[in-house]
């Protein structure tokens, strides 16, 4: 007889079919467990999916008094409290780098529209003003990539993958990150001194407590007038209204964001911006990445209902 796994974020369909073929699956659907099943059904649980963003505290796995296993569809775990798991001696895991190259191709797109102020120029052959000859402030020549200074903050797996596919259109690349990588690429002891150092600052730091609102006022005031910034890891990396300041009053060039300090993002005055390019979470949404997350965390279940140690666990210690 299959196990059971609540399924416990919101999710399309599609993406569970996998695990329906081997797990018997209750799906909240993002609500309230207890709003969606009894207690009786509940009691049973052993084991859960969730989108890593999603906010998951004690009380909501206190539901389950024989959950054993919190298992992230994705590499981010920054909705979970790690404490409450570590208490109640829950598995935690997740799918490290299952779509880094996924995110770091978004990150690009992102870095290129905005700098080279792609849907402005949309726009401008759209709208018949190119056709028409009308001037355009907008459409100025801008710096190319050549040379252009590349900051990473973060050198994860997605950073690693971000910082080689710059290189390739030959800018100069720099990173800051907890600690030192043996990576090609120079090291920056301080967010600040990369900030200073950069012309476009690229985003790719695991979210936690000790990174939010990290890129602040004060940082994007040291990127500059001509400065970028381009954000794939999580909305709360950015003091978003910080950032909506700098690009209204245009002491920042422009932005790419993937991610928002409040998901859906609603129309606002970051969306009525020229010099922003936005999209909908999408860096890890590939077909290829999917199949990735997948396969991690059917492995994470299999080895878990197996009584082995999860093979991509999150480190609770």
């Amino acid at each position: 007889m299959p196990e059971k796994v609540l399924i416990y974020s919101r999710f399309p369909k599609a993406q569970m079919e996998r695990f329906g073929q081997r797990f018997d699956l209750l799906n909240a659907a993002g609500q309230a467990p207890n709003n969606m099943f009894s207690a009786d059904q509940l009691a049973d649980i052993r084991a859960m999916i969730t989108a890593g963003g999603t906010p998951l505290g004690g009380a909501a796995m206190d539901l389950m008094p024989k959950l054993g296993a919190i298992v992230c569809y994705g590499t981010g775990y920054d909705g979970l409290d790690l404490a409450a798991a570590a208490r109640r001696n829950i598995a935690v895991g997740h799918s490290p780098g299952a779509n880094a190259a996924s995110v770091a191709d978004i990150a690009i797109t992102l870095m290129l529209a905005t700098t080279r102020r792609l849907l402005v120029a949309d726009d401008y052959v759209r709208s018949g003003s190119w056709a028409g000859a009308k001037t355009s402030p907008m459409m100025r020549p801008q710096a190319g990539m050549l040379g252009r200074r590349i900051g990473l903050y973060g050198m994860g797996e997605i950073g690693r993958k971000i910082a080689a596919r710059v290189a390739a259109f030959e800018t100069e690349v720099g990173y800051f990150s907890r600690s030192r990588h043996d990576v090609p690429y120079h090291y920056f002891p301080t967010l600040d001194a990369l900030a200073e150092w950069c012309s476009v600052l690229m985003v790719a730091v695991r979210a936690g407590a000790d990174t939010e609102n990290a890129v602040d006022a004060n940082i994007l005031r040291k990127l500059g007038k001509d400065g970028y910034v381009v954000n794939i890891s999580r909305g709360s990396v950015i003091d978003q209204q910080a950032l909506v300041a700098a690009l209204t009053e245009q002491t920042l060039a422009g932005a790419g964001l993937d991610v928002y300090e409040k998901e859906p993002h609603a129309p606002d005055a970051l969306t009525a911006l020229p010099n922003v390019v936005l999209s909908p979470h999408i860096g890890g949404h590939t077909l290829e990445s999917h199949v990735a997350m997948q396969d991690c965390v059917i492995a994470n279940l299999e080895a878990f209902f197996a009584g082995q140690p999860l093979p991509y666990a999150v480190p609770l210690g």
